[in-house]
């Protein structure tokens, strides 16, 4: 990763920009989005730039950048459309601290800006380090299409109500209440009635949520095989996705447990020579605490089966997810009605990591 992403807060801080044409206003566009205070550097702007000024959404001034016109500025935009002009103006930038982005010029820019989906204050950002503009602006258009414009004021109302939620346990009873909120009993109240019915559907959800009886956690036991993360189907991910606690062995690659939520405990199992009885009772412990445990383990997800009766001797619930896909296709038979002829079909990897991993040809 070349550019490191991150959100810079522009909250009254100062953007300058230098450029009077089209690729001026490219950025200025989403640069309105924000609470910047916006300087626009022009010696003959166009006429959009100068209706801008007008309705006092950006200070004009009519003329070249001069030294000391980008002091104490956040960030600097070279958008003249003329390189060396662009060039002149990013040294005078550079010399007076600020992180500067020059216009369809990426090896001699500080910074880039990103494809934005907004739905404020939930924002989406695409980059492809420059290597891939429209791929970037293809991923855009696909989260635009899925991401509902109601998302935002939902976020809006969830925000101010956090204090309030954090009357719920940390962790996983915390997760399933926003969950629904967000995905189920939110966008269903705004339809209803807006976000006056968002926030009442907010006090509704969490007095049902605070009567409900605490749960037992759950545990996934889930097969890391020979280590590649590429072949964890996606019942698999979806485990590390929503696991509180991850109990790996010592021999499970970095790029599987990086597919661990970030804010998931993960522990070593056998790190001081513990055996899987001492495991089996750790993982117990947190899922009597209500936690989502994946034991993750080197190879099949079957057994050890001391650490399975230590849950069934506990009454807490256990399953044994597929975590490799076979590598290869598998020989799937069909029988024809009429007779033994059989037709072969092949099930692309992904699809045969579901399937009984002790059978490699299924009659259907």
């Amino acid at each position: 990763m070349q550019h490191f992403p991150i959100f810079l807060n522009l909250s009254g801080r100062r953007v300058v920009l230098a450029g009077g044409g089209e690729a001026a206003l490219a950025k200025l566009r989403l640069l309105l989005k924000t609470d910047a205070a916006l300087s626009v550097f022009a010696a003959a702007p166009c006429a959009d730039l100068c209706s801008l000024a007008a309705e006092g959404r950006i200070t004009l001034h009519r003329r070249a950048l001069r030294p000391g016109d980008v002091t104490g500025a956040a960030l600097f935009y070279a958008a003249s459309e003329d390189a060396a002009e662009d060039a002149r103006c990013a040294d005078i930038a550079q010399a007076e601290a600020a992180l500067v982005n020059i216009v369809d010029n990426l090896e001699d820019s500080a910074f880039i800006t990103p494809a934005i989906v907004d739905r404020a204050p939930v924002t989406v950002a695409i980059g492809t380090e420059g290597a891939a503009p429209v791929l970037a602006r293809a991923i855009k258009r696909d989260l635009e299409e899925r991401l509902p414009p109601v998302l935002g004021l939902l976020a809006r109302a969830g925000k101010a109500f956090r204090p309030v939620a954090e009357r719920l346990a940390p962790g996983r009873a915390r997760r399933d209440f926003w969950a629904e909120y967000y995905f189920d009993a939110g966008p269903r109240a705004v339809e209803r009635g807006g976000i006056g019915a968002a926030k009442a559907a907010l006090t509704d959800l969490l007095d049902a949520h605070l009567s409900r009886a605490a749960r037992p956690g759950h545990v996934d036991f889930v097969g890391a095989g020979p280590g590649d993360p590429d072949l964890l189907t996606l019942r698999a991910r979806r485990a590390l996705d929503t696991a509180d606690v991850v109990i790996h062995d010592r021999g499970v690659p970095p790029g599987i447990l990086d597919l661990a939520r970030s804010e998931a405990v993960t522990i070593a199992a056998g790190k001081t020579g513990a055996g899987s009885a001492d495991i089996g009772a750790l993982i117990v412990r947190h899922a009597r605490a209500g936690a989502q445990v994946v034991r993750l383990k080197t190879g099949d997800a079957n057994g050890p089966d001391r650490e399975m009766r230590a849950l069934r001797a506990a009454g807490l619930p256990w399953r044994i997810v597929p975590g490799i896909a076979v590598p290869g296709a598998v020989r799937v038979t069909r029988a024809a009605p009429a007779g033994p002829a059989r037709t072969m079909h092949t099930v692309p990897p992904r699809i045969a990591a579901e399937l009984p991993r002790t059978k490699q040809e299924i009659a259907l």
